[in-house]
């Protein structure tokens, strides 16, 4: 495989970096590329077809840079999959190994804590009905934001959990349809029934991605279409992922 391809990732913030880190640890040595594009609007905001422009702009700024394989680090993204143009590149996003782990799991009670966009789309009452699974979802838009400002241990995060949660707190298993979300499970648990199971997808994403052919080599370029200094800061109090550079991106 060609040294200059490179696995990238997108998410519109730091979520994602748990899917880099979890790479790191279970994969070994990949040259990824991450692109955070925080510079826009947030994705759950767009309209699809403003997601789909975008998406494809940044595919292709990626592809430029010798990414052969992508990973859609982000729900409301992953909606939009279906749209985008990919040739030439092995894509993956987070909604379909979310909804295998979770049938597997067959939940008694199944809760689900999402975006905005990701929640309306139906996506997953789809995919779970089809499977027989009834789900009780919540948006819990404001805790992306919180924990994309460095937020993961507030009384005003706290009260933002404990409002979404209650109506899940007796939930045989709750779905993170977000990839920030791991990063306040300590908190949310304390929230929820004892016997209630946080459903990460990570894990089963990662177990996809290994089944690529990836080059080998252990270079991380952190890129932005927004705040160089948050996303660092962001990336190690979340994840506690130490990032030395980030280089900031304007896309036309």
């Amino acid at each position: 495989m060609n040294k200059n391809e490179y696995l990238g990732i997108i998410d519109w913030g730091i979520g994602g970096i748990s899917i880099h880190k979890l790479i790191r640890e279970r994969l070994g040595p990949v040259p990824t590329i991450y692109f955070s594009d925080t510079g826009v609007t947030p994705y759950g905001r767009m309209t699809r077809p403003e997601l789909v422009a975008r998406l494809n702009k940044v595919i292709e700024y990626l592809r430029s840079q010798g990414v052969s394989h992508l990973v859609i680090g982000c729900n409301a993204a992953s909606t939009a999959i279906p749209f985008l143009n990919t040739s030439g590149i092995e894509i993956v996003g987070v909604i379909e190994s979310a909804v295998s782990l979770t049938q597997r799991a067959r939940p008694e009670r199944l809760g689900l804590i999402g975006g905005r966009r990701t929640v309306l789309s139906g996506v997953y009452r789809r995919a779970f009905a089809e499977a027989g699974i009834d789900v009780s979802q919540r948006i819990a838009q404001p805790l992306s934001g919180m924990i994309e400002n460095g937020d993961v241990s507030s009384q005003g995060l706290r009260g933002e959990c404990r409002k979404i949660l209650a109506p899940l707190r007796n939930s045989s298993h709750i779905l993170l349809a977000c990839t920030h979300y791991p990063a306040i499970t300590s908190i949310m648990r304390g929230l929820v029934s004892k016997e209630t199971v946080f459903i990460d997808p990570a894990e089963e994403l990662v177990r996809e991605i290994g089944r690529w052919k990836l080059a080998r080599g252990d270079e991380a370029i952190f890129l932005t279409s927004g705040d160089t200094a948050k996303m660092k800061k962001a990336a190690g109090s979340a994840f506690g992922v130490t990032i030395n550079k980030v280089r900031k991106v304007a896309l036309s």
